[in-house]
């Protein structure tokens, strides 16, 4: 008796423009990243008073995040290099997912530092990973954009934190909303692990847009140590501005309602009305950055010309900072304020894109990673700073500390980077 023969099975087709929609779920996990890193920060006014914990204290807390964090980024780095973004990823937000549910059993201080040390283990491969996955789907000229589209993750995960935090605050407790949003994290695993595959590998990739991925790539090199990655100096002109330039982010991202707060007056409700509005401004910035770049060198200008003339104009909105120190309302101040953040993600959605301009695929999970361990050094001491100062003195003398910081971290990148082309 014969046997019948499965019919065969088409392939699916392929998706134009599939890089898009890549970097579309880098995007997702970076905003769902960024709702549970600003969960506490959002609800420190209520957290700091039930635990009675001082300025330093809820330092201290942030500190234990950023301790992770920094020595993660390296870590994860190395990680994503080693076994892929796919993996690399799944690992990464499951540890976090997990970290932030575990903030619901929080009793005090020891527990908290615990959690938040957990979460930052988790947190900090989205950074590295996603630069990665950028390299790999995107040709240079469209890389700043595809950085700007994840990273613009940031903004409109601080742009949602507040006012839908609060409001589940409201309705359910602090404890439940943690809950809720560790679990995010799961959601976006399964969407992960269903469409995510390296381009080679990817079932619904075109022929046209594999061919335009790898039209300017370069053959594999063989991977690079750290200690090998850190005797050029494009690695420390890299590590160096970002422990200069990143401290500014980090201040209005873990201060910012305590600040309106406690300097301005404002309620919970008016920290979730009004605390969205800079990370408007961040959006754009991070998207106008990363898309200018790319028009520029469409338009014929060399990387070095287009991403350096960027990053001196976002350096400029940051410096804005200064009028935040002096200003008199808090309208005044979240204007500046929302110039500043505009201005860092301008700036660093061009920055991050030096790995894969100076080096290649195989080490830029790592010198990303690096990178990231210059922000959270220069983080975790700059929130120090803050907690001790604002303690014993006021906002003043942070703010235009802050305003000064990406003078120099600029120079230092300038100085170090030397002119932007591949170094290996």
């Amino acid at each position: 008796m014969a046997t019948l023969e499965k019919p065969f099975a088409p392939a699916p087709p392929g998706i134009n423009g599939l890089r898009w929609w890549i970097a579309g779920l880098i995007f997702l996990a970076t905003l769902i990243n960024f709702v549970n890193r600003l969960t506490i920060s959002v609800l420190a006014p209520v957290i700091t008073e039930q635990l009675k914990l001082s300025n330093l204290e809820f330092a201290s807390i942030t500190n234990s995040f950023l301790l992770a964090y920094t020595a993660s980024q390296a870590l994860s780095g190395k990680l994503y290099d080693r076994v892929g973004n796919r993996r690399g990823f799944s690992i990464s937000i499951v540890v976090w997912s997990l970290a932030s549910m575990l903030h619901a059993f929080a009793t005090g201080l020891f527990s908290l530092n615990c959690f938040r040390f957990l979460l930052g283990l988790g947190e900090a491969g989205n950074w590295p990973g996603a630069a990665k996955v950028i390299a790999e789907w995107f040709p240079i000229r469209q890389r700043a954009l595809g950085m700007a589209i994840f990273n613009s993750g940031t903004s409109i995960g601080s742009v949602v934190a507040p006012p839908l935090i609060i409001a589940m605050e409201l309705r359910f407790g602090w404890q439940a909303t943690f809950l809720a949003v560790g679990g995010l994290g799961f959601v976006w695993l399964a969407l992960w692990l269903t469409f995510y595959h390296p381009p080679g590998q990817h079932p619904r990739i075109t022929s046209e847009e594999l061919a335009l991925i790898r039209e300017d790539r370069v053959p594999a090199a063989v991977p690079l140590s750290w200690s090998q990655l850190l005797r050029y100096r494009q690695t420390w002109a890299i590590l160096l501005s970002r422990f200069c330039c990143d401290p500014v982010w980090w201040l209005y991202i873990t201060w910012l309602p305590l600040y309106l707060y406690k300097v301005h007056g404002f309620s919970l409700k008016q920290i979730g009305l009004f605390a969205w509005v800079p990370y408007v401004a961040a959006d754009a910035g991070s998207l106008f950055g990363g898309w200018v770049s790319g028009h520029l060198m469409a338009r014929g200008w060399s990387a070095n010309r287009a991403r350096k003339s960027v990053i001196v104009c976002a350096m400029l909105c940051m410096c804005t900072g200064l009028f935040a120190a002096v200003a008199h309302s808090a309208a005044a101040a979240l204007a500046a304020i929302a110039v500043v953040l505009f201005g860092f993600q301008a700036w660093i959605n061009n920055v991050q894109t030096l790995p894969s301009d100076y080096f290649p695929e195989s080490a830029v999970g790592s010198v990303a990673g690096l990178g990231g361990l210059g922000a959270g050094v220069g983080a975790i001491l700059f929130t120090q700073t803050t907690g001790f100062v604002v303690d014993h003195f006021s906002y003043t003398p942070i703010l235009i500390a802050a305003g000064l910081l990406p003078l120099l971290g600029t120079a230092l990148l300038f100085a170090l980077g030397g002119r932007i082309t591949r170094v290996v």
